[in-house]
């Protein structure tokens, strides 16, 4: 299983702060060298850890005001078909498969509750979905985020290998 550290955390953590950030000034401003730098990225890439980088949209300013959870109950010999047909519908943000009673949780951006009928019954259209339950979102006080995890898993791992941590 990959380990991460405090300088790996620390650079994680400038990355999502901004992902445009040059790796001269990541080295800069977390006082190691250049090569440092560009093998973490490199090894946290490899090992998976570290996936893409993606701008953050707001949803609502181009229309999409409407976020909703929808849980879907399905044959599970379905699977493969209902999410290949999630994946066309361009409403459908992130799907997830989960143990319990509903099997899918997808996440969808609409612009009207309209819409989300719609959208719905496009889903409900899907051979082998047999019901569907919305939640909608009426805010977001917490963001997607990682990085309280990563420093909780990482409180006592030191700074690299080599290098102490700055003070």
């Amino acid at each position: 299983m990959p380990t991460l550290d405090r300088l790996d955390v620390e650079l994680l953590s400038r990355l999502i702060d901004n992902a445009r950030v040059g790796v001269a000034e990541l080295a800069s401003a977390l006082g190691v060298s250049r090569a440092t730098i560009q093998q973490r990225m490199r090894r946290l890439e490899e090992e998976g850890i570290l996936i893409g980088f993606q701008p953050i949209i707001d949803l609502s300013v181009v229309g999409m005001s409407v976020q909703a959870l929808v849980s879907l109950e399905i044959d599970q010999r379905e699977m493969p078909a209902i999410i290949a047909g999630l994946r066309r519908l361009p409403e459908v943000l992130e799907v997830r498969i989960q143990a319990g009673r509903e099997d899918l949780l997808v996440h969808v951006a609409i612009a009207s509750l309209e819409e989300l009928q719609r959208l719905t019954a496009a889903i409900v259209d899907l051979d082998g979905v047999r019901k569907t339950t919305s939640t909608f979102t009426v805010s977001t006080p917490i963001r997607h985020r990682v990085l309280p995890l990563l420093n909780e898993i990482t409180k006592d791992a030191g700074w690299g290998r080599s290098t102490p941590a700055p003070h």
